[in-house]
């Protein structure tokens, strides 16, 4: 069992934006130091409260200030990249951090992403099957040959190659309940973001879609399940309650809007106009009974252990900032009360 910390560094709008890249490291510290197996570093574009645009470059930063920690993206946006680009880059990071990259992917859930990078959104999928397949052939053969929908090439010899063998452990995002089936098939680990279109209590029948799709596929093994999740642990159960409060309503109701100014949109799949009315809907209570664990320690591993024989996982990246709002102080207290008292009891 993986517990990685997802983090955003993320800030005011407005805030110093030195501050927000000291603090995000305060926290890589702080979790090298107290253990945390490993960080989970997003790609976020034209978003005002995180900094967070270039993970590569943040992920290098990370792993020359860590010896321990393995570094993930979670997840890079492949449609939005030059595919030889990023196999130069993160076998370069490879070789930086001694062979503890994770490289997790996925095709980028809002279409606003895409449209600055003038990369259709309705061609995210067969940009993201496209860039993939030419990413493992630069890590594995001596040159890539290539000529597809989306790119073309000849002939590249790219160096390096990473450290780990074949690569990077990958890891495929998956925020749609189509998603699942097609990435048992490809034969990926899954890194699921529930926020948008799940409550916690309706994965277990979309995780079997994916692990019956692995098998049929007949890759070797059972398929690896792991999800994202806001945890806040506290020393009782009123501060586990009222101290994340203000922060996850800031977050329910900016994600609300932003999928309903994205639900017309060509492209997105499932029904993104009833997913933004079930968000508003949604009162605190029922955002802490379906999509976060938030409580004591005791609490929170009995919540964390349900979900860990419910949904098959083998992974939990959890990120202590939900909402962004939460004290600095706050989220350094919770990360230690998360290593100290809860994971211990889990593994």
């Amino acid at each position: 069992m993986d517990f990685g910390l997802f983090l955003e560094f993320s800030g005011q709008e407005g805030e110093d934006e030195v501050k927000v890249f000291q603090r995000g490291f305060s926290l890589v510290d702080e979790a090298e130091s107290l253990g945390v197996d490993s960080i989970w570093l997003p790609e976020y574009h034209f978003i005002p409260v995180s900094v967070l645009s270039s993970p590569i470059a943040v992920a290098t930063a990370v792993a020359a200030r860590t010896k321990k920690m393995r570094i993930g993206f979670g997840v890079y946006l492949l449609p939005l990249a030059n595919p030889i680009k990023v196999a130069e880059e993160v076998a370069t990071l490879d070789h930086i951090s001694n062979g503890r990259v994770e490289f997790g992917i996925g095709r980028g859930t809002f279409p606003e992403h895409h449209d600055a990078f003038n990369s259709p959104y309705p061609e995210s999928r067969s940009r993201f099957d496209e860039y993939l397949e030419i990413i493992l052939k630069a890590w594995t053969g001596e040159e890539v040959n290539f000529e597809g929908d989306h790119y073309h090439c000849q002939g590249i010899k790219v160096k390096p190659k990473p450290v780990q063998s074949p690569h990077p452990p990958i890891r495929v995002g998956v925020t749609s309940a189509e998603t699942f089936p097609i990435i048992g098939r490809m034969g990926y680990p899954i890194f699921i973001n529930p926020s948008r279109a799940f409550a916690l209590s309706d994965l277990a029948p979309h995780i079997d879609a994916y692990l019956i799709a692995w098998q049929d596929a007949g890759h070797p093994g059972e398929g690896e399940v792991g999800l994202r999740v806001p945890i806040y642990v506290a020393d009782t159960k009123e501060k586990a309650y009222e101290d994340p409060r203000e922060s996850a309503l800031t977050s329910m109701t900016g994600l609300a809007e932003r999928v309903r100014v994205s639900a017309s949109r060509e492209g997105t799949t499932g029904n993104w106009q009833a997913e933004s009315e079930q968000l508003t809907s949604m009162t605190y209570d029922d955002w802490l009974r379906d999509k976060v664990v938030y409580g004591t320690p005791e609490r929170v591993v009995d919540r964390l252990t349900q979900l860990i024989e419910e949904l098959h996982l083998s992974q939990i990246v959890y990120e202590i900032n939900f909402g962004r709002q939460i004290p600095f102080e706050q989220q350094t207290k919770c990360l230690r009360l998360i290593t100290e008292k809860v994971f211990p009891k889990i593994r």
